[in-house]
């Protein structure tokens, strides 16, 4: 016979379980005491255990998570400062092309389209300056003023029930 299914013995059918068997605990797989065997210190420890591991776990996805983020930021910057090099290499050949076209255009003078440029440049990294100024000046110091305000209320709510139980 080529077909095997007729030759492999076939498994009775499950008896149906009665009403006391259903409302019984699945038998635990390793071997420990179903939770209605246990007293309530192996609970603690079973539950402890299981909230340890279950928090490594958590820490562990965690750092895979935090890792995964972090190569995928550190190949996105590497991109982008590709990008910047070339950015900043076509700019320079611009603004020499721009110099030379001020020269052949309004100057008579060699220099004078190099010069007029970087005047422009001074003052666009002026401007830059008096706003990184303002910006930092609005800014310094760094300080969590909502932090230091809740923990002022925490401080000042238990100075007032330490007084309230001394009396």
């Amino acid at each position: 016979m080529t077909d095997l299914e007729g030759t492999q013995p076939q498994e009775p059918a499950p008896a149906q379980p009665s009403q006391s068997q259903t409302t019984q605990a699945p038998p635990v797989a390793d071997g420990a005491k179903p939770p209605e065997d246990m007293t309530v210190g192996e609970l603690v420890f079973e539950v402890s255990d299981r909230a340890s591991v279950l928090i490594r776990e958590e820490i562990e996805l965690a750092k895979t998570e935090v890792t995964e983020k972090f190569n995928s930021l550190l190949r996105g910057s590497v991109a982008g400062l590709a990008a910047g090099v070339f950015v900043l290499l076509a700019l320079a050949m611009f603004m020499h092309g721009f110099a030379w076209l001020l020269n052949d255009l309004v100057f008579n003078n060699f220099y004078a389209g190099f010069f007029v440029e970087a005047g422009l440049f001074l003052l666009i990294a002026a401007g830059a300056g008096l706003f990184a100024w303002r910006a930092f000046k609005k800014s310094a110091p760094p300080m969590p003023d909502m932090a230091i305000e809740e923990a002022k209320e925490i401080k000042a709510a238990f100075d007032q029930n330490g007084q309230e139980d001394g009396e």
